[in-house]
């Protein structure tokens, strides 16, 4: 049962920092390998997908905005007009490649909210995503079986 609970504070931690509300995961992961308490395969799977999952709901935000409007939200949910629209360039400069790097910790929730505005394919961005955030979750467990 302890596994149980612990993958799953893993998973919701997990997807909550993928959005765009402020959270981390980095500390449940490491803390959740140093107990010992879980398989680490299994850790780095729950949170690497829960991760991408977050993301989606990123993406999903951004196609709603896409579709019906920004004017359509409440005032204080509406994105910048010209922040928006200057994502979306860096976005269409750098392409699909940026989306490796959706784990970053200040651009990259935004970025998967911008792919949703640009209606970016989903299957592409899912299998984007996932690479980058899955390859930041075994850096840390890398780098954690390295100091232990």
């Amino acid at each position: 049962m302890e596994t149980f609970w612990s993958l799953a504070g893993m998973a919701g931690a997990a997807f909550v920092a993928a959005t765009l509300l402020p959270a981390q995961s980095e500390a449940v992961f490491l803390g959740l390998l140093a107990a010992k308490t879980v398989d680490p395969l299994a850790l780095f799977l729950v949170a690497s997908v829960a991760n991408t999952a977050g993301s989606v709901v990123n993406w999903w935000l951004g196609r709603l905005i896409a579709h019906r409007g920004v004017e359509k939200l409440p005032r204080r949910l509406r994105p910048d007009p010209r922040r928006l629209v200057q994502a979306q360039g860096w976005f269409a400069r750098f392409g699909w490649p940026s989306l490796l790097f959706a784990w970053l910790p200040i651009g990259g929730d935004p970025l998967t909210f911008v792919a949703g505005t640009l209606n970016y394919p989903l299957g592409r961005f899912i299998a984007l995503v996932f690479i980058g955030k899955a390859a930041r979750y075994a850096m840390l467990w890398a780098g954690f079986n390295t100091l232990t």
